[in-house]
């Protein structure tokens, strides 16, 4: 059978680690100390997520890098981004040009704006860039540790190297489509994390469904056109790492995301908020980069505007939500530098 690592004890990791040992995989996971690890191995998990969830005989966990990447075909890293540098960088001197190196976080670098896989390919041999893939989509742990069905796309600019991971990644009641778009799959998965943050604000001031339709949808407009200024197709954002990525976060009480952006409302503090969280909420870091390149691009986006300054500089979630209704209204495939008319004219 295959052998995969995963590295990271984020739920996440751990969700990919018992879905993947579950389909007979033999999967490592690597946890940062010995302490961690044994954690683990006594079912004391980091999130409430794993109740009832007893580890699959197929999955390990280590302390030691060396063991857990020996002889494996696939490496999975999921950390949160902020420290997926620091964790490229050990992982590097194991790897070798036969491993797939999958990204399955979501979001950006904050000092640096680069996609995940970008900063994998600085810190690996360039020799080993062919193998690098992403995986993303409407993934949500809770549900697929609970077996229920979802789909992911998983992405590499070579497809015979997306569908070698494929054929890793697939289970019974996780079905993996393929995509050369690495650019868009992953800006679709960081940047929805954003407008969950604003669906959350919706939902907490109690605006109603057409409210969060509306708010969705021109969310995955200015996903679509910052996708596009960076090099992406903007077709990718209408798939399941776009439209389908961000429905599930912005609907579900279960995205961290949401739950900032609904508890914002209710007058806590954005480091409260975080603090009292066992996992990362992605979006906060990540909207404060969206918003710098788009000041950069010279990119209209009012919505990543909005959610910046409520995050940022104390933007009351209602007035920011005022300021979007009364914000002058154009061709709703308008904006300051989006391409997306003229694209969109031009399939036409």
């Amino acid at each position: 059978m295959p052998k995969v690592a995963i590295i990271g004890t984020t739920t996440w990791g751990l969700t990919l680690g018992v879905a993947l040992a579950v389909k007979r995989a033999e999967v490592r996971l690597w946890a940062r100390t010995e302490e961690e690890a044994a954690k683990l191995l006594n079912a004391e998990f980091p999130s409430e997520s794993f109740a009832g969830i007893s580890l699959p005989r197929k999955l390990s966990i280590t302390s030691s890098l060396e063991e857990a990447l020996a002889d494996v075909r696939a490496v999975i890293m999921a950390v949160p981004s902020q420290s997926m540098r620091s964790n490229i960088k050990a992982v590097a001197p194991h790897l070798d040009s036969s491993m797939l190196v999958v990204n399955a976080a979501k979001g950006l670098e904050l000092e640096t704006s680069l996609r995940m896989s970008q900063v994998i390919a600085q810190e690996i041999p360039p020799d080993f860039h062919p193998s690098i893939c992403v995986l993303s989509g409407p993934n949500l742990a809770q549900e697929i540790l609970r077996d229920l069905p979802a789909a992911a796309v998983v992405a590499a600019h070579s497809e015979a190297v997306a569908r070698k991971a494929q054929k890793f990644l697939n289970t019974p009641n996780l079905c993996i489509y393929t995509n050369t778009d690495v650019i868009g799959v992953e800006l679709g998965g960081a940047l929805k994390n954003i407008i969950a943050l604003g669906a959350g604000i919706v939902d907490g001031l109690g605006y109603g469904d057409n409210a969060k339709s509306a708010f969705i949808t021109r969310g995955l407009t200015e996903i679509t056109a910052l996708g596009m200024a960076l090099g992406a197709n903007p077709l990718t954002f209408s798939g399941l790492t776009g439209l389908g990525d961000l429905v599930a976060t912005c609907s579900s009480p279960l995205s961290r995301n949401h739950h900032v952006g609904e508890e914002l409302t209710k007058g806590r503090s954005l480091k409260e908020i975080t603090g009292s969280m066992s996992g990362v909420a992605e979006g906060v870091t990540t909207t404060l980069v969206a918003y710098n390149l788009a000041q950069q691009l010279k990119l209209e986006m009012p919505i990543t505007e909005k959610i910046y300054r409520v995050l940022y500089e104390g933007l009351g979630p209602k007035e920011a939500a005022l300021e979007l209704m009364e914000a002058n209204v154009k061709h709703e495939l308008s904006g300051r530098r989006w391409r997306l008319v003229s694209f969109f004219k031009r399939r036409s």
